[in-house]
Protein backbone atom coordinates (compact mmCIF):
# COMPACT_ATOMS: atom_id res chain seq x y z
CA UNK A 1 0.00 0.00 0.00
CA UNK A 2 1.18 3.39 -0.99
CA UNK A 3 2.55 5.92 2.11
CA UNK A 4 -0.25 8.81 2.40
CA UNK A 5 1.84 11.87 3.03
CA UNK A 6 0.25 14.84 4.80
CA UNK A 7 1.97 17.41 2.38
CA UNK A 8 5.11 17.31 0.09
CA UNK A 9 7.44 18.19 2.32
CA UNK A 10 7.38 14.70 4.19
CA UNK A 11 8.48 12.91 0.55
CA UNK A 12 12.00 14.69 1.20
CA UNK A 13 15.55 12.53 0.89
CA UNK A 14 14.87 8.70 0.89
CA UNK A 15 16.59 8.87 -2.06
CA UNK A 16 17.56 5.80 -4.34
CA UNK A 17 21.12 4.33 -4.18
CA UNK A 18 21.32 2.65 -7.79
CA UNK A 19 24.08 0.53 -9.05
CA UNK A 20 26.33 2.10 -12.55
CA UNK A 21 26.69 -1.15 -14.92
CA UNK A 22 27.63 -0.11 -18.00
CA UNK A 23 29.91 3.00 -17.24
CA UNK A 24 31.66 1.78 -14.48
CA UNK A 25 34.97 -0.57 -14.69
CA UNK A 26 34.36 -4.47 -14.26
CA UNK A 27 36.45 -4.87 -11.14
CA UNK A 28 34.98 -2.08 -9.05
CA UNK A 29 31.17 -1.85 -8.19
CA UNK A 30 30.15 1.94 -8.49
CA UNK A 31 26.65 3.34 -6.99
CA UNK A 32 25.11 6.79 -7.54
CA UNK A 33 22.71 8.39 -5.05
CA UNK A 34 20.05 9.87 -7.25
CA UNK A 35 18.97 13.35 -5.25
CA UNK A 36 16.58 13.99 -8.38
CA UNK A 37 14.47 11.69 -6.16
CA UNK A 38 13.65 14.52 -4.19
CA UNK A 39 10.27 16.29 -4.85
CA UNK A 40 11.75 19.51 -6.59
CA UNK A 41 14.47 17.40 -8.39
CA UNK A 42 18.03 17.70 -6.61
CA UNK A 43 19.62 17.32 -3.22
CA UNK A 44 18.65 21.15 -1.95
CA UNK A 45 15.19 20.18 -1.52
CA UNK A 46 17.27 18.69 1.74
CA UNK A 47 18.69 22.46 2.66
CA UNK A 48 16.03 24.44 2.21
CA UNK A 49 13.74 21.95 4.75
CA UNK A 50 16.48 22.20 7.17
CA UNK A 51 17.04 25.79 7.31
CA UNK A 52 13.55 27.24 7.35
CA UNK A 53 12.51 24.84 10.19
CA UNK A 54 15.42 25.49 11.95
CA UNK A 55 14.47 28.96 11.58
CA UNK A 56 11.12 28.27 12.65
CA UNK A 57 11.96 26.76 15.94
CA UNK A 58 15.24 29.12 16.75
CA UNK A 59 12.26 32.10 16.30
CA UNK A 60 14.88 33.77 13.64
CA UNK A 61 11.78 33.48 11.19
CA UNK A 62 8.28 34.64 12.01
CA UNK A 63 5.59 33.59 10.30
CA UNK A 64 4.60 35.60 7.29
CA UNK A 65 7.93 37.28 6.98
CA UNK A 66 9.86 37.13 3.54
CA UNK A 67 12.91 34.82 3.38
CA UNK A 68 15.75 35.75 0.18
CA UNK A 69 18.62 33.82 -0.22
CA UNK A 70 20.83 33.83 -3.00
CA UNK A 71 20.51 31.15 -5.23
CA UNK A 72 22.27 29.54 -8.71
CA UNK A 73 18.75 27.86 -8.73
CA UNK A 74 18.59 24.68 -6.83
CA UNK A 75 18.02 26.28 -3.51
CA UNK A 76 15.75 28.64 -4.84
CA UNK A 77 13.80 26.21 -6.33
CA UNK A 78 13.72 24.29 -2.97
CA UNK A 79 12.94 27.26 -1.00
CA UNK A 80 10.08 27.75 -3.58
CA UNK A 81 8.61 24.76 -2.59
CA UNK A 82 9.33 24.73 1.39
CA UNK A 83 8.04 28.63 1.48
CA UNK A 84 4.95 28.20 -0.80
CA UNK A 85 3.70 24.89 1.55
CA UNK A 86 4.92 26.72 4.54
CA UNK A 87 2.80 30.41 3.32
CA UNK A 88 6.34 32.30 3.47
CA UNK A 89 7.02 34.91 0.20
CA UNK A 90 10.21 34.53 -1.29
CA UNK A 91 12.68 36.45 -3.05
CA UNK A 92 15.88 35.08 -4.65
CA UNK A 93 18.88 36.90 -5.94
CA UNK A 94 20.54 34.63 -9.00
CA UNK A 95 23.39 35.68 -11.16
CA UNK A 96 21.71 36.15 -15.10
CA UNK A 97 24.66 32.78 -16.08
CA UNK A 98 22.18 30.71 -14.75
CA UNK A 99 19.60 28.73 -17.00
CA UNK A 100 16.85 30.23 -17.75
CA UNK A 101 14.73 27.08 -16.77
CA UNK A 102 15.95 28.15 -12.84
CA UNK A 103 14.35 31.34 -13.03
CA UNK A 104 11.00 30.30 -14.61
CA UNK A 105 10.50 27.36 -11.94
CA UNK A 106 11.00 29.65 -9.06
CA UNK A 107 8.57 32.13 -10.48
CA UNK A 108 6.03 29.29 -11.14
CA UNK A 109 6.23 28.47 -7.63
CA UNK A 110 5.67 31.78 -6.64
CA UNK A 111 9.01 33.21 -5.53
CA UNK A 112 10.50 36.75 -6.85
CA UNK A 113 13.33 36.52 -8.52
CA UNK A 114 15.92 39.38 -8.97
CA UNK A 115 19.04 38.87 -11.55
CA UNK A 116 22.50 40.29 -10.42
CA UNK A 117 24.87 40.71 -13.66
CA UNK A 118 27.12 37.80 -15.09
CA UNK A 119 30.47 39.56 -14.25
CA UNK A 120 29.52 40.04 -10.58
CA UNK A 121 29.51 36.30 -9.97
CA UNK A 122 28.37 34.54 -7.30
CA UNK A 123 29.62 37.27 -4.72
CA UNK A 124 27.65 39.85 -6.25
CA UNK A 125 24.01 37.67 -6.04
CA UNK A 126 25.75 36.74 -2.32
CA UNK A 127 25.66 41.02 -1.49
CA UNK A 128 22.77 41.89 -3.30
CA UNK A 129 20.28 38.83 -0.74
CA UNK A 130 22.32 40.56 1.58
CA UNK A 131 21.24 44.40 1.08
CA UNK A 132 17.85 43.58 0.17
CA UNK A 133 17.63 41.08 3.35
CA UNK A 134 19.16 44.27 5.68
CA UNK A 135 16.75 46.99 3.78
CA UNK A 136 13.54 44.83 4.53
CA UNK A 137 14.06 43.02 7.72
CA UNK A 138 13.94 40.15 5.62
CA UNK A 139 15.20 36.33 6.88
CA UNK A 140 18.23 35.71 5.11
CA UNK A 141 18.86 32.05 4.77
CA UNK A 142 22.62 31.73 4.52
CA UNK A 143 22.99 28.64 2.73
CA UNK A 144 26.77 29.28 2.71
CA UNK A 145 26.80 29.56 6.41
CA UNK A 146 24.00 28.38 8.02
CA UNK A 147 24.98 25.77 10.16
CA UNK A 148 21.80 24.10 9.68
CA UNK A 149 22.48 23.07 6.18
CA UNK A 150 24.98 20.81 6.69
CA UNK A 151 22.74 19.49 9.69
CA UNK A 152 19.87 17.96 7.83
CA UNK A 153 22.55 16.31 5.64
CA UNK A 154 24.23 14.77 9.09
CA UNK A 155 20.55 13.67 9.98
CA UNK A 156 19.21 12.44 6.79
CA UNK A 157 21.71 11.97 4.18
CA UNK A 158 24.56 10.10 5.72
CA UNK A 159 22.18 7.90 7.85
CA UNK A 160 20.61 7.00 4.18
CA UNK A 161 24.16 6.36 2.94
CA UNK A 162 24.51 4.17 5.99
CA UNK A 163 21.78 1.84 5.71
CA UNK A 164 22.73 1.53 2.34
CA UNK A 165 25.50 -0.32 2.71
CA UNK A 166 24.94 -2.06 5.98
CA UNK A 167 26.66 -5.13 5.90
CA UNK A 168 29.20 -4.25 2.93
CA UNK A 169 32.05 -1.99 3.22
CA UNK A 170 31.68 1.72 1.14
CA UNK A 171 35.14 2.22 0.35
CA UNK A 172 35.06 5.74 -1.45
CA UNK A 173 31.95 8.61 -1.30
CA UNK A 174 32.56 11.16 -3.92
CA UNK A 175 30.96 14.52 -3.79
CA UNK A 176 31.29 18.31 -5.58
CA UNK A 177 30.56 21.19 -3.10
CA UNK A 178 28.07 23.84 -4.16
CA UNK A 179 27.49 25.04 -0.51
CA UNK A 180 29.80 22.07 1.11
CA UNK A 181 26.37 21.48 3.26
CA UNK A 182 26.62 17.77 2.11
CA UNK A 183 30.73 17.44 2.36
CA UNK A 184 30.49 18.52 5.66
CA UNK A 185 27.10 16.74 7.14
CA UNK A 186 28.22 13.46 5.46
CA UNK A 187 31.90 13.43 5.67
CA UNK A 188 31.43 14.12 9.73
CA UNK A 189 29.11 11.03 10.05
CA UNK A 190 31.34 8.93 7.88
CA UNK A 191 34.23 9.50 9.78
CA UNK A 192 32.39 8.16 13.38
CA UNK A 193 30.94 6.20 11.37
CA UNK A 194 32.18 4.47 8.57
CA UNK A 195 36.11 6.18 9.09
CA UNK A 196 37.56 3.62 6.24
CA UNK A 197 35.58 5.40 3.99
CA UNK A 198 37.45 7.22 1.46
CA UNK A 199 35.85 11.30 1.28
CA UNK A 200 36.74 12.12 -2.27
CA UNK A 201 35.98 15.94 -3.20
CA UNK A 202 35.70 16.95 -6.58
CA UNK A 203 35.71 20.62 -8.09
CA UNK A 204 36.16 22.23 -11.27
CA UNK A 205 38.94 22.18 -13.47
CA UNK A 206 38.34 25.83 -14.13
CA UNK A 207 37.84 26.45 -10.88
CA UNK A 208 40.27 24.35 -8.87
CA UNK A 209 39.67 26.88 -5.21
CA UNK A 210 40.42 23.63 -3.38
CA UNK A 211 43.16 22.63 -4.56
CA UNK A 212 44.94 25.19 -5.26
CA UNK A 213 45.48 26.14 -1.66
CA UNK A 214 44.82 29.87 -1.12
CA UNK A 215 42.81 31.12 1.69
CA UNK A 216 39.33 32.42 1.37
CA UNK A 217 38.89 35.84 2.66
CA UNK A 218 36.10 36.04 4.85
CA UNK A 219 33.83 38.22 6.93
CA UNK A 220 33.09 38.23 10.32
CA UNK A 221 30.06 35.95 9.65
CA UNK A 222 32.09 33.46 7.50
CA UNK A 223 30.66 35.00 4.28
CA UNK A 224 33.01 35.72 1.60
CA UNK A 225 34.90 39.04 1.22
CA UNK A 226 35.72 38.70 -1.64
CA UNK A 227 35.98 36.63 -5.38
CA UNK A 228 38.54 33.53 -5.04
CA UNK A 229 41.28 34.05 -7.19
CA UNK A 230 41.68 30.89 -8.74
CA UNK A 231 38.09 31.23 -9.88
CA UNK A 232 37.12 31.19 -13.32
CA UNK A 233 33.71 30.86 -15.03
CA UNK A 234 32.89 27.20 -15.87
CA UNK A 235 29.97 25.26 -16.77
CA UNK A 236 28.86 23.12 -13.91
CA UNK A 237 26.15 24.97 -12.44
CA UNK A 238 25.42 24.57 -8.86
CA UNK A 239 29.16 23.59 -8.44
CA UNK A 240 32.22 25.82 -7.10
CA UNK A 241 31.13 29.09 -6.24
CA UNK A 242 33.60 32.38 -7.03
CA UNK A 243 34.56 31.85 -3.01
CA UNK A 244 34.89 28.59 -0.70
CA UNK A 245 31.57 28.30 1.01
CA UNK A 246 32.46 28.55 4.94
CA UNK A 247 30.78 25.33 5.23
CA UNK A 248 33.20 23.99 2.61
CA UNK A 249 36.24 25.33 4.37
CA UNK A 250 35.08 23.37 7.86
CA UNK A 251 34.78 20.06 6.29
CA UNK A 252 38.06 20.39 4.21
CA UNK A 253 39.82 21.52 7.49
CA UNK A 254 38.44 18.83 9.76
CA UNK A 255 40.82 16.18 10.84
CA UNK A 256 39.62 13.30 8.18
CA UNK A 257 41.84 13.19 4.90
CA UNK A 258 40.02 13.88 1.83
CA UNK A 259 41.16 13.61 -1.87
CA UNK A 260 40.38 16.50 -4.11
CA UNK A 261 39.84 15.74 -8.12
CA UNK A 262 39.55 18.00 -10.73
CA UNK A 263 36.86 17.39 -13.45
CA UNK A 264 37.03 19.44 -16.87
CA UNK A 265 33.62 20.78 -18.13
CA UNK A 266 33.57 18.54 -21.73
CA UNK A 267 34.17 15.59 -19.16
CA UNK A 268 31.18 16.51 -16.83
CA UNK A 269 28.07 17.28 -19.92
CA UNK A 270 30.10 13.48 -21.34
CA UNK A 271 29.48 11.83 -18.41
CA UNK A 272 25.78 13.49 -17.79
CA UNK A 273 24.99 12.18 -21.60
CA UNK A 274 26.39 8.71 -20.95
CA UNK A 275 24.10 8.54 -18.11
CA UNK A 276 21.26 9.19 -19.77
CA UNK A 277 21.83 6.86 -23.18
CA UNK A 278 23.44 4.10 -21.39
CA UNK A 279 22.33 3.70 -18.04
CA UNK A 280 18.89 5.46 -18.14
CA UNK A 281 19.69 8.03 -15.21
CA UNK A 282 18.26 11.06 -16.05
CA UNK A 283 20.53 14.03 -14.49
CA UNK A 284 22.53 17.58 -14.73
CA UNK A 285 26.16 18.74 -15.32
CA UNK A 286 27.20 18.26 -11.58
CA UNK A 287 26.07 14.43 -11.06
CA UNK A 288 28.03 13.92 -14.59
CA UNK A 289 30.89 15.95 -12.83
CA UNK A 290 31.01 14.00 -9.77
CA UNK A 291 30.40 10.79 -11.37
CA UNK A 292 33.63 11.47 -13.64
CA UNK A 293 35.43 12.39 -10.44
CA UNK A 294 33.95 8.60 -9.59
CA UNK A 295 35.48 6.87 -12.39
CA UNK A 296 38.98 8.47 -12.05
CA UNK A 297 38.71 7.05 -8.11
CA UNK A 298 38.06 3.89 -10.14
CA UNK A 299 41.19 3.69 -12.15
CA UNK A 300 43.59 3.43 -8.80
CA UNK A 301 40.92 1.41 -6.78
CA UNK A 302 41.69 -2.40 -5.55
CA UNK A 303 39.54 -5.28 -7.00
CA UNK A 304 35.99 -4.94 -5.46
CA UNK A 305 36.21 -1.33 -4.26
CA UNK A 306 32.91 0.00 -3.60
CA UNK A 307 32.00 3.47 -4.52
CA UNK A 308 29.18 6.11 -4.00
CA UNK A 309 28.75 9.13 -5.88
CA UNK A 310 26.55 11.65 -5.49
CA UNK A 311 23.82 12.76 -8.14
CA UNK A 312 22.60 16.10 -7.13
CA UNK A 313 19.71 16.97 -9.46
CA UNK A 314 17.86 16.38 -12.66
CA UNK A 315 18.59 17.08 -16.04
CA UNK A 316 15.38 19.22 -16.77
CA UNK A 317 16.80 22.20 -15.65
CA UNK A 318 19.57 22.55 -18.25
CA UNK A 319 17.85 22.26 -21.88
CA UNK A 320 18.74 25.99 -22.22
CA UNK A 321 22.98 25.10 -21.43
CA UNK A 322 25.65 23.44 -23.42
CA UNK A 323 24.07 19.99 -21.89
CA UNK A 324 21.93 20.28 -24.91
CA UNK A 325 22.97 22.36 -27.72
CA UNK A 326 23.21 19.17 -29.70
CA UNK A 327 19.66 18.22 -29.03
CA UNK A 328 17.45 19.29 -31.84
CA UNK A 329 13.96 20.26 -31.95
CA UNK A 330 13.24 19.11 -36.03
CA UNK A 331 13.18 15.90 -37.12
CA UNK A 332 17.26 14.34 -38.52
CA UNK A 333 18.05 13.10 -41.70
CA UNK A 334 17.11 9.54 -40.34
CA UNK A 335 14.05 10.69 -38.52
CA UNK A 336 12.81 12.09 -41.98
CA UNK A 337 13.96 8.60 -44.05
CA UNK A 338 11.92 6.75 -41.01
CA UNK A 339 8.79 9.05 -41.20
CA UNK A 340 8.81 8.74 -44.99
CA UNK A 341 9.51 4.51 -45.06
CA UNK A 342 5.52 4.53 -44.00
CA UNK A 343 2.44 5.96 -46.25
CA UNK A 344 0.47 7.58 -43.40
CA UNK A 345 1.14 11.08 -41.45
CA UNK A 346 3.19 12.73 -43.68
CA UNK A 347 4.50 16.23 -43.55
Amino acid sequence: MANIHDNILSTIGNTPVVKINKLAPEHVNLYAKIEAFNPMGSVKDRLALGVIEDAEKSGTLKPGQTVIEATSGNTGIGLAMVCAQKGYPLVVTMAESFSIERRKLMRFLGAKVVLTPAPLKGSGMVQKAKELAEQNGWFLARQFENEANANMHSNTTAPEILAAFEGKQLDYWVTGYGTGGTLKGVSRVLREKSPQTKVIVAEPELASLLRDGIEQKRNDDGSPAESHPSFSPHPVQGWTPDFIPKLTGDAMASDEDKTIVTVAGPKAIECSQNLAQQEGIFVGISAGATLAAALQVAKSAVQGSNILCMLPDTGERYLSTPLFEHIQPDMSEEEQQLSASTPSCQF
